[in-house]
């Protein structure tokens, strides 16, 4: 996988999905199809009215950074749906990391994710292994797992890999927010916003 370099604008750019942007038969892609995807854990409300999606790097400095906002905005909002989906475009150490952490099942999830999310930086196999151990995970039944489950979770891997290509993203983290994309960064009053606008619609 090749290595992109990712935006740090402060207030990300934004274009909509759909007739007025980027439509259906320029991407192959529907609102569901971006949404939805029935390997990838929900986070938030799943029954939420408005459907967020970020496309992220466990060694992305700047997924780290925002992911406090995002986690804050979702839980305070109470009506919004998460879905994070693993871009790992950072390496070996990426795509590991998101493999183990999907092997983790929805129940697992997202608390192997905030077990990784709390680091700062660049992390090797080694150290994700030990993260998710601190955290209560068994590493190798987590291993054990994704080798049951590989051709499951590569699948959606590559499906996440197509979408962010298919729009275009330069970098993580990105978003789409409804049927907005945004590119970059956000700041907790740009989710907020986005989400606004999204619930709006």
């Amino acid at each position: 996988m090749r290595r992109r370099n990712f935006l740090a604008a402060a207030a990300a750019a934004s274009i909509t999905l759909g007739s007025k942007g980027i439509s259906q038969a320029q991407t192959g892609l529907t609102v569901d199809m971006v949404h939805f995807d029935p390997v990838n854990p929900v986070l938030g409300n799943p029954n939420g009215d408005v459907t967020m999606v970020e496309f992220f790097d466990y060694q992305c400095p700047y997924c780290k950074k925002g992911h406090p906002d995002v986690m804050r905005a979702v839980e305070e909002d109470g009506n919004v749906r998460l879905l994070m989906r693993d871009w790992p475009i950072f390496g070996e150490a990426s795509v590991y990391a998101a493999r183990i952490v999907l092997s983790a099942g929805s129940t697992g999830y997202g608390s192997a994710l905030e077990a990784l999310f709390r680091t700062e930086g660049a992390l090797t196999i080694a150290q994700t292994n030990s993260l998710l151990a601190e955290a209560g995970f068994n590493v190798p039944a987590l291993e054990a797992a994704y080798r049951k489950n590989a051709d499951t979770i590569d699948g959606l891997l590559g499906r996440n890999m197509g979408i962010a290509d298919a729009f275009g993203f330069s970098g993580t983290p990105s978003f789409v927010i409804g049927t907005q994309l945004f590119f970059g960064y956000l700041d907790r009053p740009a989710i907020d916003k986005a989400i606004k606008a999204a619930r709006g619609a």
